[in-house]
This record gives C-alpha cells, sequence and structure tokens, in this order.
C-alpha cells in the first residue's frame, strides 16, 4: 500500500496526540527560566521528567530505543550544547555557561499516543551571527510549516528548508531528517531538510509528522560524538534545532506543539 505505516490517524487519535503537544508545549514554557548560566543538564533533565509526569504523561524518549541506534536512551531530555546537533546526553557535570545555546529536545507520551518537540536557547547574552543562526533555523521551520497541505509533495518542505538556509551562508544536516509520529516516536515517513519541489510522495491528509530543521554556523558533515550518543558538527561549528509536530490538513498545517509558552516565559526572565 502506498501509505503503509505512515502516521495517518482519524480525529480521536489526532486528539490524543495534541494532549501529548499540550504538555510538551507547556513544558518548554516551564524550562525556558531554567535555561541561564550554572544550572545542570541534568537538573534540566529531573525537572522535566518531574513536570511530565505531574501532567499525566510520561517521558518517551526515557527507556526508548530509537531504530537508528544499538541502545535505549536513558533520560527525558536531550540537551545539545553549541556543536553538538542532537541527542546530546544530560549530565550533573555539564553546566550551563554564558554565551553558549543549547537545544533541548523532548518528547511526550499520553495514552500511547507521542509529540516531539524541540527549541534551541540563548544562554544568556550570544553575538550577532549566533542570534541569525537561531533565527534562521526557526525561520526556516516556520517556512516549511507554511507549505504543509494535503497533496504537497515530500520534496517540497525539505526543499523550503535548504533553499532558505543556504541563502544564510549556513548549511543544514542532510543525513538526519524528521519523521511521522504517533503511536510511536519514530514513524514513517522520513521528513528530510533537503529536497526538490514537486518531487516525492504527496502528503495525504490526517499525516502527523515532526518536522525539524537542524542547522550549521559550518560545513553540513557531522560525526557521532564520543559519548556514543550526541551527534555533533564535525568542524566544530555551532548548531541549532527547532521542531514542531504538525497535522496535514486539506487547507494547510496544523500545528500542535507551541512555542508561545517559550516566548511568554522569555518576556518575564
Amino acid at each position: 500500500m502506498k501509505y503503509e505505516g505512515w502516521a495517518i490517524y482519524d480525529e480521536a487519535g489526532i486528539q490524543r496526540i495534541a494532549a501529548a503537544a499540550d504538555i510538551l508545549s507547556r513544558l518548554f514554557g516551564y524550562l525556558t527560566p531554567l535555561i541561564r548560566p550554572g544550572v545542570s543538564t541534568a537538573e534540566l533533565d529531573a525537572r522535566a521528567e518531574e513536570f511530565i509526569r505531574a501532567e499525566g504523561g510520561e517521558p518517551a524518549f526515557k527507556g526508548y530505543k530509537p531504530p537508528f541506534e544499538d541502545a535505549a536512551y536513558p533520560y527525558t531530555l536531550c540537551v545539545s550544547i553549541n556543536h553538538e546537533v542532537v541527542h546530546g546526553l544530560p549530565s550533573p557535570t555539564r553546566i550551563l555557561q554564558e554565551g553558549q545555546i543549547v537545544s533541548i529536545d523532548c518528547g511526550v507520551r499520553v495514552d500511547g499516543f507521542h509529540a516531539d518537540m524541540a527549541y534551541t536557547f540563548a544562554v544568556g547574552e550570544v553575538p550577532p551571527p549566533v542570534q541569525k543562526l537561531l533565527w534562521v533555523t526557526r525561520t526556516a521551520l516556520e517556512r516549511a510549516i507554511a507549505q504543509v497541505r494535503a497533496g504537497v509533495a515530500l520534496g517540497t518542505i525539505g526543499h523550503t528548508i535548504h533553499n532558505f538556509v543556504k541563502g544564510y551562508t549556513f548549511a543544514v544536516a542532510e543525513n538526519l531528517t524528521g519523521h511521522g509520529v504517533g503511536v510511536a516516536m519514530h514513524m514513517e515517513p522520513d521528513v528530510p531538510n533537503v529536497g526538490k519541489p514537486g518531487q516525492g510522495p504527496r502528503l495525504p491528509a490526517n499525516l502527523v509528522i515532526a518536522i525539524e530543521p537542524m542547522v550549521h554556523m559550518g560545513g553540513k558533515r557531522i560525526k557521532k560524538g564520543a559519548d556514543g550518543w550526541a551527534v555533533e558538527t564535525s568542524d566544530g561549528s555551532l548548531a541549532a534545532h527547532f521542531e514542531h509536530t504538525v497535522v496535514v490538513r486539506p487547507g494547510g498545517a496544523q500545528v500542535l506543539t507551541s512555542f508561545e509558552p517559550i516566548y511568554q516565559a522569555l518576556a518575564h526572565v
């Protein structure tokens, strides 16, 4: 079948994913004031798990074995600092420092349904070129979401991200992709950050996908870090990562996760 294994749901299933996405969105707002110098990434992880469970969810990453890894992930959050692109491990010895950027990636499960989200924060003040990296990555996500509607080719989504990013002389991690999400954390289809407009399979209505551009200030090459989990830029350049869980609808995208709680929290930091 054309869409066998794809993350396509009825309205009841979408509402369950939305419930997980709601907890996830509010979690990021809760964590925002904690993203400051002197805080350990282990503390962020512990606070995140506590919040998710108190809200009636489960940390979807903790104990989850991704199809592309050999072991189960041991934490609630992925916390990636500076040149780490994704999958950075929290640790009590990893302390946030002024001028860093830190990408928080998290999944929440409610009644067996998952949502996924990521945001890259500045720790204190960062220089204008780094601010531009964050803006470009976030805007690439927004532009990709604006292309989403039933019948659009998957390649159009990746092309939108890549074409926008390269205009700022940044690079995308071409071997890292978004994915379908719902009854599992990673489902079909992969959602690449590169592509050709109009090419690839057409997106069906009620498909739920996580779109997640990962952008580097330097080259596009990546490598596995020494801890066996983190993915890093090969040249040590800074990387940013933003992600939303969205539903494909005939008239456009329904975005289930939200950055609004983050913006509200930042206004009071």
